[in-house]
């Protein structure tokens, strides 16, 4: 079982696998190291990846593509509208506040939530790899934003299941890239910490992490963010600046168009990156709209200036995680620079400005969160050795709780798992009660969250249980590996105090990264053991907008259905190819190689039925069901078949032929060795079997070749058997511990074995 990285971005994917030899980054179908995030809906099929992102352009409503800024978000939240207005899709709200994409397939309106699109574009990441590695696909680590929330991280897990997956971890990108960077790292020092900053500047975000690195050791000190600052959001700026020209000299709105909108976009895309190695750059679209070719022209200068703003941005992230890491500039031993979004000089400029130094790029900018997850993946995994290195991540928000009455319980620290604190994790919480309680995860500081995101995580539900008067209740929580926060245990703790001073009532809470089992009483001076019995208490959750297991096997079933359909639609593509193939085949062998063994009214009837079927293929039989080509080539088989038989059947009488005549020369030759009777005999068959292939050769060569043969090669093999049958049996007795096969075999073999020796001895 291979174990795998995916990394999803907002605009392109890469998957890294673990190999003995290291880690490889997998090529798609177009022998390319990225492939688009793009799911698109045709009229009978999907097309994803690469297909999906050659769609967009004729296809744009129906086309997905950076539905990572969708999972797991509210609707009315801010952040997302402004993203849906750069989106060409139909959306709407959901009944929970999440999003609906809305488009046509099969001739029908469909509805899908932004995790079953996840899902889509997971499956074809799997089946590419299970394509490539040759060996089915399941254990992986996947690669996500730091910012991402409670709800997010549980919509990329359930997209995972909904592929098929095993996800054993949910990464943080920067944390992966970290654990690839320092992994490899054999010049740290042994007596001291080496902090590095990196800073990941993507297509729809720009995340910046502090990481302590020692030998065999990773800590990762701080996560910070701008969740709305990335490259599109450069080519935004570029987007505007020529739709405004164009409105003006030549008189049309690109805004209003979705397709001239597209390619003006893709273009300046490829502006943007002209620009990062050229002072100056053209632009030039032919006929965008309204069949008008444009111009245009900005020179680097200019578009670093339109770009100010976004500039300045970059350095609010960074500043907060070198003071949430609370280490100094001079503490900082490199900044490492990746992602798509990073190449643009101003940007670099600015970096170093706020550092003091210039950033390196020793890391590969596309393929580095990929290649840590696949290495993180690999350590997790019982099917490799790694050597041992260990990844201390850090949590980027403060949870707490909330109790029945909606009031924020007091816990040490303000709060259940602080912020950056090591995950996974686990705390004990005890509490008073006397039946089922519900507590309520939460974000404590809405200030370190994205904008619009809800605080509010899981509704847990505990019991249910009874007890006459307030007991202690033991509530394990985990910070799993994910970030996700669970309920893992609810215990009931009854104690037996014989001389118990009057009990406590109210709340109280125990945290600890452990589970303490025995308690003691103290009366005076005297402490004595208290017996101590625990009962388990169910507990139930309900994640605020998440799906629901009804859901996630609706969207299963909904995959399997779609997956079934795309299937159909190439096996029906692969027979319309195969019958035009044949007709574009047969045609030329009537021509050629097969004119001769076929009559003048056969070759007449099949060109008309082959011309038939071509005309049919390109009018009404352009878009037919998969039964309708094959019975096509069944009908056309059954006119052709009788000649390309007897074009066959003279190559392999001829092949007959040969090796009868062959076998003949041979079993004359090791008659020679034989006693007179036997040796006649042998002469005797052989000689027959040569007279029958002589008359029955002479009666198939009167015949025309366009009728079919009266002497097949199936007979001639026929009489070879029974020649060597005959023949078999007059040696049977001749030859001891030996067959005639052997008598018969090659010179070669009776030079290699040694000559009985003929002298006498008396």
């Amino acid at each position: 079982m291979s174990v795998v990285g995916f990394d999803i971005g907002n605009e392109n994917c890469v998957i890294a696998a673990a190999k003995n030899r290291g880690i490889d980054v997998l090529l798609n179908d177009e022998s390319n190291r990225e492939t688009p995030a793009v799911v698109s809906f045709g009229e009978k099929q999907r097309f994803l990846g690469s297909a999906g992102a050659a769609s967009a352009t004729m296809n744009p409503r129906s086309t997905i593509s950076q539905v990572k800024r969708l999972i797991g978000s509210e609707y009315k939240n801010p952040l997302v509208q402004d993203d849906l207005k750069l989106l060409p899709f139909e959306t709407s709200e959901a009944s929970d506040g999440g999003v609906l994409i809305h488009l046509q397939y099969l001739n029908e309106k469909h509805t899908y939530r932004p995790v079953q699109i996840l899902g889509m574009l997971f499956a074809h990441l799997k089946q590419m790899a299970e394509k490539n590695l040759e060996t089915p696909v399941s254990s992986c680590v996947i690669g996500i934003p730091s910012y991402f929330t409670d709800l997010q991280r549980r919509a990329y897990l359930d997209a995972a299941h909904i592929a098929g997956l095993k996800p054993l971890r949910l990464m943080h990108d920067c944390t992966a890239i970290a654990l690839g960077y320092g992994i490899y790292k054999t010049d740290f020092s042994d007596s001291r910490t080496t902090n590095v900053v990196f800073v990941d500047i993507g297509h729809c975000d720009t995340q910046v992490t502090v990481a302590a690195f020692e030998q065999g050791h990773m800590k990762v000190l701080s996560h910070a963010f701008d969740n709305h600052l990335g490259g599109r959001d450069f080519d935004e700026v570029l987007f505007k600046y020529f739709a405004e020209k164009f409105k003006q000299e030549y008189s049309i709105d690109v805004s209003s168009n979705t397709r001239a909108s597209i390619r003006l976009r893709t273009a300046c895309e490829k502006l943007k990156k002209v620009l990062s190695a050229n002072a100056e750059a053209p632009l030039n679209i032919e006929c965008l709209m309204d069949e008008k070719d444009v111009k245009g022209f900005i020179k680097r200068e200019d578009f670093e200036n339109l770009c100010s703003e976004l500039l300045e941005r970059i350095s609010s992230p960074c500043y907060k995680a070198v003071n949430d890491a609370r280490i100094s500039a001079d503490k900082i031993y490199a900044i490492e620079l990746v992602g798509s979004g990073s190449r643009i000089p101003a940007i670099m400029r600015k970096l170093t400005s706020l550092f003091g130094r210039e950033p390196r790029r020793t890391l590969n900018a596309s393929e580095c969160v990929a290649r840590g997850c696949a290495l993180q993946c690999a350590m997790l995994s019982p099917t490799f050795r790694v050597r041992d290195y260990e990844v201390q991540d850090s949590f980027p928000f403060a949870i707490g709780l909330q109790s029945d009455e909606g009031k924020t319980i007091a816990l040490p620290n303000g709060a259940l798992f602080s912020k950056g604190h090591p995950f996974p994790s686990y705390k004990m919480l005890s509490l008073h009660r006397h039946n089922t309680f519900y507590l309520e995860a939460i974000y404590t500081n809405e200030n370190d969250l994205p904008l619009g995101v809800s605080s509010k995580l899981t509704h847990f539900t505990i019991g249910p249980f009874s007890s006459g008067e307030k007991s202690k209740v033991k509530v394990r929580f985990h910070l799993n590996l994910h970030g996700i926060v669970t309920i893992e245990s609810a215990s009931l703790i009854e104690e037996d105090h014989p001389h118990s001073p009057s009990e406590h009532m109210g709340t109280e809470t125990h945290m600890s990264n452990g589970d303490s089992t025995p308690s003691t009483t103290h009366t005076g001076d005297e402490m004595r053991k208290s017996k101590v019995k625990r009962h388990n208490i169910p507990v139930s959750e309900y994640v605020f907008g998440g799906t629901t297991r009804a859901e996630l096997i609706e969207a299963q079933e909904t995959e399997r259905m779609l997956a079934n359909q795309d299937i159909y639609v190439e096996q029906t593509k692969e027979k319309k190819n195969t019958l035009e193939s044949f007709v574009y085949d047969t045609r030329e062998k009537l021509l050629s190689t097969h004119r001769s063994f076929a009559t003048e009214e056969e070759r007449e009837g099949i060109s008309k039925n082959l011309q038939e079927t071509e005309d049919w293929l390109y009018e009404d039989g352009d878009d037919e069901s998969q039964q309708a080509y094959i019975q096509r080539l069944e009908d056309l088989r059954k006119l052709v078949d009788p000649i390309e038989n007897r074009y066959k059947e003279e190559d392999a009488r001829i092949q007959a032929t040969t090796t009868l005549s062959n076998s003949i020369k041979q079993y004359r030759k090791a008659a020679d060795s034989l006693p007179p009777s036997d040796k006649d005999a042998v002469y005797s068959e052989c000689n027959k079997a040569e007279q029958w292939l002589l008359e029955k050769s002479q009666l198939q060569d009167s015949m025309p070749k366009n009728v079919d043969p009266v002497f097949w090669s199936t007979e001639i093999n026929r009489k070879a058997e029974v020649l060597e049958r005959m023949l078999k049996h007059i040696t049977r007795n001749k030859y001891s511990g030996s067959s005639y096969e052997e008598a018969m075999g090659s010179n070669s073999n009776q030079r290699d074995k040694p000559k009985p020796d003929d002298m006498d001895v008396d």
